[in-house]
């Protein structure tokens, strides 16, 4: 069948109409591809952000459980200056207390400058710096007995921890029996030990 111009011009207002709707069609089908993959993208999101916030919550749960298990014990050693800042004079008292009570021999000592300290045998102490002030100790001897009263009593008398790190022992005369006079001196080095928490950028 062959058209003629009438029927071109007849046919002119549907296949206007045709083409419209096709492209209206077409931009329709575009847009819900596009809107497809954009909610999908937000639903990613949303999932990464829920399984984010879910994890923060069991992380929240389990932070709030270690605070409750250690905050007494965190707060024992803060009592007891392991963990803070040092405490020199509650060393001397102790020194001075334990040279007292069990009446030795004149005492002398100097406490060097804190550092950071951090022994082999110690592991990652993060988020704590371990640091160590090292008090020198020379002391005359009744006997050798003498020394193990002082360290005891130190141990009893203050409860920061501190390590035995040398002691260099001399015999300096010959027991008297009929008099109290020291036979021996020694020389120690003692690490006190303190826990700080550590701070970024900051020097000790």
């Amino acid at each position: 069948m062959k058209l003629n111009r009438q029927d071109w011009q007849r046919l002119a207002l549907p296949l206007t109409a045709l083409l419209v709707a096709l492209v209206f069609a077409v931009g329709i089908v575009a847009y819900a591809l596009a809107y497809r993959d954009e909610v999908g993208q937000r639903l990613q999101q949303q999932q990464s952000q829920l399984m984010q916030a879910r994890s923060r919550l069991l992380s929240s749960d389990q932070e709030r459980e270690n605070i409750i298990r250690y905050l007494p014990v965190y707060q024992r050693l803060i009592n007891e200056g392991f963990i803070g800042e040092e405490h020199r004079i509650e060393w001397v008292d102790a020194l001075r207390n334990t040279h007292q009570s069990q009446r030795l021999f004149g005492i002398k000592y100097s406490i060097g400058a804190q550092a950071p300290y951090q022994p082999g045998f110690v592991g990652n102490t993060a988020p704590f710096t371990l640091y160590r002030s090292i008090m020198k100790l020379e002391l005359p001897l009744l006997h050798e007995g003498d020394l193990l009263v002082l360290l005891d009593g130190l141990k009893r008398n203050q409860s920061t921890p501190f390590l035995v790190r040398d002691c260099t022992m001399e015999r300096s005369g010959v027991a008297v029996t009929t008099m109290l006079a020291p036979v021996a001196s020694v020389a120690c080095e003692i690490d006190w030990l303190t826990l700080r928490e550590s701070t970024p950028g900051a020097t000790p």
